[in-house]
């Protein structure tokens, strides 16, 4: 993994309010469920000293393995996927959009006119002096909603809402996102970190309800 990190990843925090989604870059996302329903399962723990994990319902299933699915989707994308968690009434994952033929490097004005389009809320849950705050405060302008990082939660969230539909399921998501650049070893390191043992500290969960 530290090949990644030969200055491909390392993104300057005064381009975050005209950075485009599309770009060469890891990225931390969280999705929620619609008022933080516990739709996905319950934590338990298993014990014989196993850590907690989930025990998921059929819509918390679905929520994991959809989520594999966004490379068999997008093989144009250079996609890869990093650490992931289901927990109750959230996600967390790391996606990885690699060089490809829509993130290649363009002339600015091409740039400037497709940095207009989308806006969502932009946050991280852990956080370290490292990281510029300013990613979770401000609502941020990107390319068009094509063959970018929110298109690919679209259709991770599309897909995962289908199914409950098709089989009558209670279920829904919260509208927007949260995504954070990763942007050093030691930043995807400590989210990975963070995502794996998300199941052991449910309890003290920010989003436990």
């Amino acid at each position: 993994m530290a090949q990644l990190f030969n200055n491909k990843y390392r993104i300057s925090s005064a381009r975050l309010k005209n950075w485009n989604y599309a770009n060469e870059a890891m990225y931390f996302v969280t999705i929620c469920t619609k008022n933080r329903e516990n739709y996905f399962g319950e934590i338990f723990n298993p014990g014989d000293h196993t850590i907690p994990k989930i025990k998921p319902t059929i819509i918390g299933e679905i929520a994991h393995s959809e989520w594999y699915k966004s490379i068999e989707l997008r093989p144009d994308m250079n996609l890869e996927l990093g650490e992931f968690v289901v927990m109750p009434n959230h996600i967390h994952g790391i996606i990885i959009i690699g060089a490809n033929e829509i993130n290649k490097p363009k002339g600015v004005d091409t740039i400037m006119e497709n940095d207009r389009d989308a806006m969502h809320c932009v946050s991280i849950i852990p956080t370290t002096n490292n990281i510029n705050t300013d990613d979770t405060k401000y609502k941020n302008h990107f390319a068009p909603q094509s063959k970018n990082l929110s298109s690919i939660i679209r259709g991770y969230k599309s897909a995962v809402t289908t199914f409950a539909k098709k089989n009558n399921i209670e279920f829904e998501w919260q509208s927007r996102f949260h995504d954070h650049i990763i942007r050093s070893m030691d930043d995807y390191h400590r989210i990975s970190k963070y995502i794996l043992n998300n199941p052991s500290k449910w309890l003290n969960d920010k989003f436990y309800q």
